[in-house]
């Protein structure tokens, strides 16, 4: 009896979801797979070998790329991520300075509101300043993800102008705001000059 042996990769799929393409440039479906060699009797896989990895697969251009390619937000993330992360922004900034103050409240609302969420008011802000810090703090990270270096230029001096509402910058504002510039993955230098810029705007 001939035997007919030989190597093959086989691939499985692994999981699915949307991700953002770079070859389409847009938001796709996609498929991950997983690989592995086999040795083949008959040309079935018959004695599994080494695992060759993981590629994500996208489902319209059929590209395949690496994992890391997940890692990019999609347009639905971004949009959930923005006004979810100025939330957090101007409410670390308000608990450092006088949070009942109505001009800092009604610029912080406001500001939020441009960022997306239409329907923030009074109440949402109330519950956002009762939030642990590490809650705020991951929402600002989750935001610096996706912005580019100019967008976090934007996003801090937003915040600082909330903190510039009820006058000028307290030492826990100004604290807050440093924070929130590391957050966002700027450095010290960086997001210095951008609340001093800020600040001398609005003089």
């Amino acid at each position: 009896m001939l035997l007919v042996l030989g190597l093959s990769a086989f691939f499985r799929t692994v999981g699915e979801g949307t991700f953002h393409c770079p070859r389409c440039g847009g938001d796709r479906p996609y498929r991950r797979r997983a690989g592995r060699r086999w040795v083949t009797l008959f040309l079935l896989p018959a004695v599994p070998l080494w695992r060759l990895g993981e590629s994500v697969e996208c489902r319209r251009c059929r590209g395949r790329f690496g994992a890391s390619a997940l890692r990019t937000p999609t347009a639905a993330q971004m949009a959930a991520a923005l006004p979810a992360g100025m939330r957090a922004a101007v409410g670390l900034v308000l608990r450092a300075g006088d949070p009942s103050d109505g001009a800092a409240r009604a610029r912080a609302a406001d500001t939020v509101r441009r960022y997306g969420e239409t329907g923030y008011d009074e109440a949402a802000l109330d519950a956002d300043l009762v939030l642990r810090e590490r809650l705020l703090e991951a929402e600002v990270v989750r935001a610096g993800e996706c912005l580019a270096v100019e967008a976090k230029e934007w996003f801090l001096a937003q915040a600082v102008r909330v903190g510039l509402a009820d006058g000028p910058l307290g030492d826990g504002e100004r604290r807050a705001l440093h924070r929130v510039a590391r957050l966002l993955g700027m450095s010290p230098a960086y997001g210095l000059g951008v609340i001093l810029a800020t600040e001398g705007a609005a003089r």
